[in-house]
Protein backbone atom coordinates (compact mmCIF):
# COMPACT_ATOMS: atom_id res chain seq x y z
CA UNK A 1 0.00 0.00 0.00
CA UNK A 2 1.36 3.38 -0.55
CA UNK A 3 0.95 6.61 1.76
CA UNK A 4 0.41 10.21 0.45
CA UNK A 5 3.11 12.43 0.34
CA UNK A 6 1.57 14.51 3.17
CA UNK A 7 1.89 11.06 5.26
CA UNK A 8 5.84 11.32 5.27
CA UNK A 9 7.83 13.36 8.08
CA UNK A 10 9.20 16.31 7.29
CA UNK A 11 12.88 14.81 7.31
CA UNK A 12 12.91 11.81 4.84
CA UNK A 13 15.39 8.46 5.71
CA UNK A 14 16.57 6.62 2.64
CA UNK A 15 13.77 4.29 3.55
CA UNK A 16 11.52 6.94 3.00
CA UNK A 17 12.83 7.71 -0.18
CA UNK A 18 13.03 4.01 -0.98
CA UNK A 19 9.15 3.91 -0.96
CA UNK A 20 8.72 7.15 -2.24
CA UNK A 21 10.64 6.02 -5.68
CA UNK A 22 9.94 2.45 -5.50
CA UNK A 23 13.71 1.36 -5.45
CA UNK A 24 15.80 -0.38 -3.24
CA UNK A 25 17.08 1.14 0.24
CA UNK A 26 20.64 0.81 -0.98
CA UNK A 27 19.80 3.18 -4.13
CA UNK A 28 18.14 5.48 -2.11
CA UNK A 29 21.78 5.97 -0.57
CA UNK A 30 23.55 6.07 -3.65
CA UNK A 31 21.17 8.76 -4.46
CA UNK A 32 22.00 10.25 -1.65
CA UNK A 33 25.37 10.58 -2.46
CA UNK A 34 24.57 12.42 -5.68
CA UNK A 35 26.90 15.75 -5.59
CA UNK A 36 23.81 17.82 -5.91
CA UNK A 37 21.50 16.16 -3.20
CA UNK A 38 20.28 18.58 -0.49
CA UNK A 39 22.17 15.87 2.11
CA UNK A 40 21.73 16.46 5.98
CA UNK A 41 24.15 14.67 7.47
CA UNK A 42 23.91 13.71 11.15
CA UNK A 43 27.36 12.78 12.76
CA UNK A 44 28.98 10.32 10.81
CA UNK A 45 26.55 7.96 9.39
CA UNK A 46 23.15 9.40 9.56
CA UNK A 47 21.67 10.56 6.96
CA UNK A 48 18.56 12.86 6.48
CA UNK A 49 16.69 15.14 3.82
CA UNK A 50 14.38 17.80 3.99
CA UNK A 51 11.08 16.91 2.23
CA UNK A 52 10.73 20.02 0.69
CA UNK A 53 13.99 20.47 -0.65
CA UNK A 54 14.06 16.59 -1.91
CA UNK A 55 10.70 17.17 -4.12
CA UNK A 56 12.54 20.53 -5.38
CA UNK A 57 15.89 18.50 -6.22
CA UNK A 58 13.53 16.04 -8.01
CA UNK A 59 12.13 18.64 -9.71
CA UNK A 60 15.66 19.86 -10.48
CA UNK A 61 16.62 16.65 -11.99
CA UNK A 62 13.03 15.88 -14.03
CA UNK A 63 13.90 19.73 -15.70
CA UNK A 64 17.64 18.99 -16.59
Amino acid sequence: MFKNIEDYPEVLTATDLSEILRVSKPTAYELMEHKTFPLIKIGQRGKRVLKTEFFRWLSQQQAG
